[in-house]
């Protein structure tokens, strides 16, 4: 099943924005998969309708109980990450904020009151699309484990797409370089680069692709809002000619793209005909190459 991810090396580049457009310009059916799952925002465009609604329990966290708790301190003494405090009737609690799950006070506890449980970290969803299933999550502030949610994201991602015989996965992924990204590349069939004509957009796009070099992930480029800088443009086509990485298309600043997100809206149906083609120009660059790669695979 292939699967097409949209990446970008740092935020604010237009991948969400490129990501819809591409779905509703797409003429196909597909499953889409929103994996940023830290500030998600795909879902501020399509509207999703939950069909199916999941909590996701993962990580390791101490939590005492105060009824067998003596107040002896050991835990407090032996936690290396000051998460563990007294209450004011002398028994002991557990920040977990601060808590990393190591079982330290739990294994050291002589009275044997602190058990280990998966806290409640966010929750995921299926949702239906006027483009098509949805895929989708959000982790609770301050929570971790972003790769291992990416992971289900994707696993589900597949599945309803077996389930229903559709034939193609397009995701919106995660900025940067870290944990969630690296999740979302593994075993990914195309990776495209969205970027920015700014030395800070090369430069992160340079970082990005070298990770999908690493991960052996084909990838294509597109540069957003190219005419606010020719030069720097310039620069990083060039960057892609010297690398043999092909770019898919040069999008224009239009400030109906800004237009199309207040209104709830993707670009693809929000601007114009002649305005949409170099996003049409685009995905048709990105489908060409997922062909060519599909071909090559089976050679």
């Amino acid at each position: 099943m292939p699967e097409v991810l949209v990446i970008s090396g740092k935020g604010g580049t237009g991948k969400t924005s490129l990501t819809g457009a591409f779905a509703c310009l797409a003429g196909e059916e597909l499953v889409l998969c929103d994996l940023d799952v830290d500030a998600p925002d795909l879902h501020l465009i399509l509207e999703p309708r939950p069909v199916r609604n999941e909590d996701f329990y993962s990580g390791v966290e101490a939590e005492i109980d105060p009824a067998g708790c003596d107040g002896c301190g050991t835990c407090a003494e032996v936690c290396r990450f000051e998460a563990v405090a007294p209450r004011e009737d002398g028994t002991y609690r557990v920040d977990p904020l601060r808590c990393e799950g190591c079982s330290v006070c739990a294994h050291f506890c002589p009275t044997e009151t602190i058990s280990l449980k998966q806290p409640h970290c966010g929750r995921w969803h299926i949702s239906e699309t006027r483009v098509g299933p949805m895929v989708h999550a959000q982790l609770f502030p301050g929570q971790e484990n972003s790769g291992k949610l990416v992971a289900l994201l994707r696993q589900q991602a597949r599945e309803l797409a077996d389930e229903k015989g559709i034939g193609l996965i397009l995701s919106d992924g995660p900025p940067g370089v870290g944990c969630p990204v690296i999740s979302s590349l593994s075993g990914t069939h195309l990776a495209v680069g969205v970027t920015e004509p700014t030395l800070s957009g090369l430069h992160d796009l340079k970082r990005v692709l070298e990770l999908c070099r690493h991960f052996k992930v084909p990838t294509m480029v597109v540069i957003n809002k190219y005419d606010l800088n020719p030069e720097v443009s310039d620069q990083i086509e060039e960057f892609c000619r010297g690398g043999g990485i092909p770019l898919a298309g040069r999008i224009p600043f239009d400030p109906a793209f800004g237009e199309a997100i207040v209104q709830g809206k993707t670009a693809g149906e929000w601007l114009p005909p002649d305005k949409r083609r170099p996003l049409e120009d685009a995905w048709q660059a990105v489908r060409q190459r997922l062909r060519e790669l599909e071909a090559g695979a089976k050679d």
